[in-house]
C-alpha cells in the first residue's frame, strides 16, 4: 500500500486492561479537557490539546469558571475552579509563564484580608450551586482552597508576590489543626509536599499522620469500613484512605501507613473500577450532571494513583 503521509496513531492497550476499560468510558462520557488529559497520560498525547481545551474556562479576570469544577455551574470565576485549572497544568508540565501570572494576579483580586483563598467566592451567588455548598457575603480563608494552589505554585517555582502572604497563612492554618477532616487534611499534604522549608515541613506531616490515625480518618482496613467513622456532611460509606492521602509514593503522607496499609488500600481502588470502565464518585452528589462530569476525571486520577505506586495498568 502507497505512504500517506498521515501521521501513525498511538498503539491502543490490550482490549481488557484497566486503562483500555476505561478509554471507552472516557470517550463515551468525558468532557472534551478530560478526553484530551486521558490521551495525554496514557495514549502519549499531546499537551497543547489539553491547554486548547481548559481555555474554554478561563475568563477575563485571568480565573476559570463555566463549571469546570461541576459543582459551581455559572461563568464567574472561583478558587475552586481555578485550582482545578491549575492541576491541569501542572499535569501536562504547563504550569509557567503569562498564564499563571495572569491566575496569580485573580488570586490577589479574591482573597481575604489575610491573603488566602475563600473556598467560594461571593460572585458565585445567583448562579445554581449544590445546595451543600453556602455562598456567603465574607467568607473566611480556607486551607482548603488555598493549600493546594499554594503548593502546586511553589512545586512549579512560581514567584509572585500573592504567595508571600497565602504561603505564612497554610502555614499556620497546618499548625494549628487539632481536629480535621479528610478533604482539609489532604489540603495541608498538597502544601506540606512542596513547601520550601523541607524540615518544617515534615515536621508538621508528622504531627498530621499521628493525628490522622488518632481519629480514625483513613480507612486501613477496606474489608472492615464500619470501624472507620465517616466525617460529618460527608456522603454515606465517604471513607478516605491511604492512596487519598499519599498520591504518590513521594509524598510526605506516605511515611503515616505501612507497606500492608498502602497495599490493601491500592488493592482496594483497583477493584473500585465499574462494569463501564470507570471509577465511582464517592462525594455527595446534587445533581445528574455534575456526576456524569465528575466520573471520568476520577477514572483518569484513579489510574494516575495506581501507576505512580507501581501498580500495573495496562
Amino acid at each position: 500500500m502507497a505512504e500517506t503521509g498521515a501521521p501513525s496513531l498511538p498503539q491502543s492497550p490490550p482490549p481488557h486492561t484497566p486503562v483500555a476499560r476505561a478509554e471507552r468510558f472516557v470517550w463515551l462520557t468525558a468532557r472534551v479537557l478530560e478526553q484530551h488529559l486521558f490521551s495525554h497520560h496514557f495514549r502519549g498525547g499531546a499537551a497543547d490539546p489539553v491547554e486548547t481545551a481548559l481555555d474554554a474556562y478561563r475568563n477575563e479576570d485571568g480565573g476559570y469558571g463555566h463549571a469546570l469544577e461541576p459543582d459551581l455551574r455559572g461563568p464567574v470565576s472561583q478558587p475552586l475552579h481555578t485550582a482545578h485549572a491549575l492541576r491541569v497544568l501542572d499535569a501536562v508540565g504547563r504550569c509557567a509563564g503569562q498564564r499563571v501570572e495572569r491566575i496569580c494576579r485573580y488570586l490577589t483580586s479574591v482573597s481575604t484580608a489575610d491573603g488566602a483563598l475563600p473556598a467560594i467566592h461571593p460572585s458565585q451567588r445567583g448562579y445554581p450551586t449544590a445546595p451543600f455548598v453556602p455562598v456567603v457575603d465574607d467568607p473566611p480563608s480556607a486551607l482548603l482552597a488555598t493549600g493546594p494552589v499554594v503548593g502546586l505554585l511553589h512545586r512549579n517555582e512560581v514567584w509572585h508576590a500573592w504567595l508571600f502572604r497565602a504561603t505564612d497563612f497554610c502555614w499556620q492554618a497546618v499548625e494549628s489543626l487539632e481536629e480535621s477532616h479528610p478533604y482539609e487534611i489532604e489540603a495541608a499534604v498538597a502544601f506540606l509536599d512542596s513547601a520550601p522549608d523541607r524540615p518544617r515541613a515534615e515536621a508538621a506531616a508528622d504531627r498530621l499522620g499521628r493525628l490522622v490515625r488518632a481519629h480514625r480518618l483513613a480507612a486501613l482496613d477496606p474489608d472492615d469500613l464500619d470501624a472507620y467513622p465517616v466525617s460529618p456532611g460527608y456522603a454515606p460509606g465517604e471513607h478516605h484512605f491511604p492512596y487519598d492521602y499519599a498520591r504518590t509514593p513521594h509524598s510526605l503522607a506516605r511515611a503515616w501507613f505501612t507497606d500492608d496499609e498502602m497495599a490493601r488500600s491500592l488493592d482496594h481502588l483497583a477493584a473500585q473500577q465499574q462494569e463501564d470502565g470507570g471509577w465511582p464518585v464517592r462525594w455527595r452528589q446534587w445533581a445528574p450532571a455534575p456526576a456524569l462530569e465528575a466520573r471520568p476525571l476520577v477514572t483518569v486520577e484513579a489510574l494516575r494513583t495506581l501507576r505512580s505506586h507501581g501498580r500495573p495498568v495496562g
